[in-house]
């Protein structure tokens, strides 16, 4: 073996290290938080259960917080890599429900359900719905300009990508709080969930409030599906 196989092998195996290392931590922290609560659980219990030392952790994770948040960017990373990947004509609620659709399908039930917890988590967590609510403000400002670029508008002068983004990160918090206490913490639940407030959203804002309508009976937007071939390129944020 070559050195330069040897060292590209090397590096493979520290990247795979490294990526497990990770994963042990954050399922060893969720389990944990799930169990004791956010608050109660030490970092000390976190790198134990993970079978590493405190330092290692911190290495990965400078806060608790950051585990949470670790797992939330990676998703929110995946939705706008699949929104890019729309076509971009497009209509850009279309492609969001597209994107989060695709997003999802990719999630296994396990993954889906480490969301719910982390969501419980937030709404019973002031410190970490802080960190949560932040976090997702940076989320939104990203998605914001991936909108506008896609559209090739300008969020100086025109302020719907940011309006669409909010829109759509609000409907999509508020399903996913509103499965949370309910106390249904099944998949199906969720995406029911996100579902009906996605499409009760646009009716909520441009309709009369005289009778509550069912959320099949909203036209707009369309719910959530499978979703549609990628039929044109998309451009990259």
């Amino acid at each position: 073996m070559s050195v330069i196989t040897m060292e590209a092998t090397d590096g493979g195996l520290r990247e795979l290290k490294k990526a497990r290392t990770r994963e042990a931590l954050v399922d060893a922290a969720l389990r944990l938080f799930a169990e004791q609560g956010f608050g109660a659980t030490t970092t000390e219990e976190i790198a134990a259960a993970a079978d590493v030392s405190q330092r290692t952790l911190f290495r990965y994770f400078p806060t608790k917080e950051d585990i949470i948040l670790d797992v939330q960017d990676e998703t929110e990373e995946t939705f706008r890599l699949k929104l890019a990947d729309r076509p971009t004509a497009e209509h850009p609620v279309d492609s969001l429900l597209a994107a989060l659709t695709a997003t999802w399908s990719e999630l296994d039930p396990q993954s889906l359900n480490a969301h719910l917890r982390i969501m419980r988590l937030a709404d019973e967590s002031p410190k970490l719905l802080a960190a949560h609510l932040q976090r997702s403000a940076v989320n939104l400002n990203l998605l914001a300009s991936l909108i506008a670029h896609r559209t090739g508008t300008d969020t100086a002068d025109d302020p719907r990508p940011e309006l669409v983004a909010a829109a759509f990160g609000s409907a999509v918090h508020v399903g996913i709080i509103r499965c949370c206490r309910s106390g249904d913490g099944g998949v199906d639940a969720l995406i029911a969930s996100v579902n009906h407030c996605l499409v009760q959203l646009i009716p909520a804002l441009t309709e009369p409030w005289d009778t509550v309508r069912p959320a099949e009976a909203c036209a707009s937007p369309r719910p959530l599906g499978p979703a549609p071939p990628a039929d044109g390129p998309g451009t990259p944020a």
